[in-house]
């Protein structure tokens, strides 16, 4: 019976294929004003306000990167109008859609996200707005919220719904995990199901502690003692290593206006070393880490600084790209800070330094502390056919977000030992299934295959191979 299941698929796919070249990416559902066999770009740059970037064909899909024309307020339509960029990954109509966002940039490099290699579906990705090209000129700084940024998905989906009318599953991983979930609470009746990955949740802003349990437990105490003393050294030979930051930053025409000195950005990279060894590597990667910090070199405590943490991270050129977030952080989206007990204080200067440092000056930031209690609460109370993984060994799930009695056909599932890129593929087995089969309900597929649980789509190297998602430090 698996056999000729297997046979059966391979069959379908194999038709698809064939008719999908045979008629050069045809839709096989039509929106007002086109027919059946119109073509899908056609389809697409049909919809008001749509416009064509670059097609970038890959096999077995049409890949386009498009303009849509977005309200820089959705209240106020009337004015003034931004675009957009967003990227669309067609298979064909007749299949699910996956609404994806990062949260940052979108690539304009065809990939797949896990879901939509689970369901077998096209894919639309979507720009965060403010992060460049897609920022409103000028730039009022005040319409980059949660809300705005959702009503964005919403109008896209609006536009995209009359072309693909099969269900839809939200996506993202990181912020853009945290995206999802926040175009679920003020959308909820957009979507058919929700896969936030490694979306933190940081509800009370001043209350951190739960990162500080974190790292006393996290990986082993070899581990956490080996990343505890080559950050501790870092901050005890500021003085030579500043001298090579000095020249680090001649040398790639490095300035630091926004945090304020080369000091605060040198102790900026110091102080997320160890959390950004537990957000992108795993256990095994202790064995890189120098053995005894007080007889490592100069260059060897540079090198391992540096490839964790990147001391181009806290230059003006290394937060530009990464303003909007910052600023998101000091206005709605909060920040975490962590205790270093095992640092002397005469060696800490400034601490984590809060996002009002790392935006210029010249934008207005304003902290709102109700915004976060207002997704948390929601979640907890109304989750509908929402999935939140997370890894083990990530930081950011140690606030994250929780179920209360009102969620339904919900779940929040840990995969062990992983990092900020865990995934529905890391889940214990019982668990993997379960979220599988869970995805493929909610995309509506047939029932045989929400019972067998496995993706739909063969794992495809170029597609579907990703780096953990970037995320640069949060601070208070």
């Amino acid at each position: 019976m698996r056999k000729a299941l297997r046979w059966l698929l391979a069959l379908t796919v194999l038709i698809g294929a064939l008719g999908s070249a045979a008629t050069a990416g045809a839709a096989t559902a039509a929106g007002p004003g086109v027919t059946a066999t119109t073509d899908i770009e056609d389809q697409l740059l049909a919809v008001p306000g749509m416009s064509l970037i670059q097609e970038k064909p890959y096999a077995g899909y049409r890949y386009f990167v498009l303009n849509y024309t977005q309200p820089v307020d959705h209240r106020h339509p009337d004015r003034g109008t931004f675009q957009q960029r967003i990227t669309v990954l067609h298979k064909d109509t007749s299949r699910p859609t996956v609404f994806y966002t990062g949260g940052y940039n979108v690539s304009t490099n065809p990939g797949r996200r896990e879901p939509t290699q689970i369901v077998d579906g096209n894919q639309v990705s979507m720009e965060y707005r403010f992060f460049t090209p897609s920022r409103p000129s000028p730039a009022d700084w005040s319409k980059l919220d949660i809300w705005q940024a959702a009503a964005d998905q919403h109008r896209i989906y609006t536009a995209l719904k009359k072309i693909y009318t099969k269900n839809w599953i939200s996506t993202g991983g990181s912020k853009g995990g945290m995206t999802a979930t926040y175009y679920e609470r003020f959308y909820p009746r957009d979507m058919d199901g929700v896969v936030a990955y490694v979306a933190p949740n940081d509800v009370v802003n001043d209350e951190d502690s739960a990162y500080d349990r974190f790292f006393a437990t996290v990986g082993t105490a070899q581990c956490r003692d080996r990343l505890n003393a080559v950050q501790r050294e870092a901050l005890v030979r500021r003085a030579p290593l500043e001298k090579k930051y000095e020249a680090y930053a001649a040398e790639n025409g490095y300035t630091f206006t926004t945090i304020g000195s080369l000091d605060r950005a040198y102790e900026a990279v110091v102080l997320d070393y160890v959390w950004g060894f537990w957000q992108y590597s795993l256990l095994s990667d202790c064995d890189k880490i120098p053995a005894d910090a007080a007889t490592a070199t100069d260059d060897e405590i540079w090198t391992t600084v540096d490839t964790i943490s990147g001391f181009s991270a806290y230059a003006d050129q290394g937060l530009e790209t990464y303003t909007p977030y910052y600023y998101q952080a000091g206005t709605q989206l909060g920040a975490p800070t962590i205790r270093f007990p095992h640092i002397e204080k005469r060696y800490i200067r400034y601490g984590y330094q809060p996002p009002r440092n790392l935006v210029p000056r010249d934008i207005t930031m304003k902290f709102q502390p109700w915004a976060m209690r207002d997704v948390d609460t929601w979640v907890r109370h109304n989750a509908h056919h929402m999935l939140f993984v997370y890894g083990q060994n990530d930081p950011w799930g140690a606030e994250r977000f929780r179920l209360g009695k009102g969620a339904k056909d919900s779940y929040v599932l840990t995969a062990p030992g992983l990092n900020h890129g865990a995934n529905v593929a890391g889940l214990v087995a019982d668990q993997k299934a379960l979220a599988t089969a869970r995805i493929l309900e909610w995309a509506g597929v047939a029932a045989d295959a929400v019972a067998r649980a496995k993706p739909l789509a063969a794992f495809d190297s170029r597609l579907d191979v990703r780096d953990v998602e970037r995320e640069p430090a949060l601070r208070p």
